[in-house]
């Protein structure tokens, strides 16, 4: 029996304790879609990816036309020419997965752009959904546009409005 008091105390506490709690939500595809700078910087590095990818590109097609022209001539060669050939398709192979990792690899020159282009940008929406969160006593904000599933939401406690206001973008 007194278990069963506890429990029920319990659960009477926890229930009151979160109607006292805010809860709010925010959409940061909305918010980025709001914001010129994201755009910018977003139409920056797809860009340098495209001129990455193209740059790779050529080199992948010269190799394949290396190893085909050796593939064909491979019986006139002798032994010497044909490993040396080998060597230099070999070398190539390597140049080019060094590149593919300098430029799309996890600490590569992309990463590193979008780091410094697309990271203050989120920085600064981070501070100022903080702000909003402190100022207006929420206990949690959810992100509607990631993995979380919000089946209702109100827009009542939509603040990415505030968000963007925040930040100097009006609607």
């Amino acid at each position: 029996m007194k278990k069963l008091f506890f429990v029920l105390t319990l659960a009477v506490f926890s229930v009151m304790s979160s109607w006292a709690q805010k809860y709010a939500f925010i959409d940061t595809e909305y918010i980025l879609d709001n914001i010129p700078s994201y755009h910018a910087a977003q139409e920056e590095l797809d860009q340098t990816s495209l001129k990455y990818q193209k740059e790779l590109e050529g080199m992948r097609e010269n190799l394949e036309k290396m190893y085909k022209d050796f593939q064909a001539e491979k019986v006139l060669l002798s032994e010497d020419m044909r490993r040396k050939r080998e060597d230099v398709i070999i070398t190539s192979e390597k140049e080019y997965k060094q590149l593919q990792q300098k430029y799309f690899g996890p600490n590569g020159d992309l990463f590193r752009k979008r780091q410094s282009l697309i990271k203050p940008i989120q920085d600064d929406i981070f501070n100022a959904i903080s702000e909003i969160g402190e100022n207006g006593g929420y206990a949690v904000i959810f992100d509607k546009a990631s993995g979380t599933t919000l089946i209702f939401t109100n827009p009542r406690y939509d603040l990415s409005d505030q968000v963007l206001e925040r930040l100097g973008y009006k609607n």
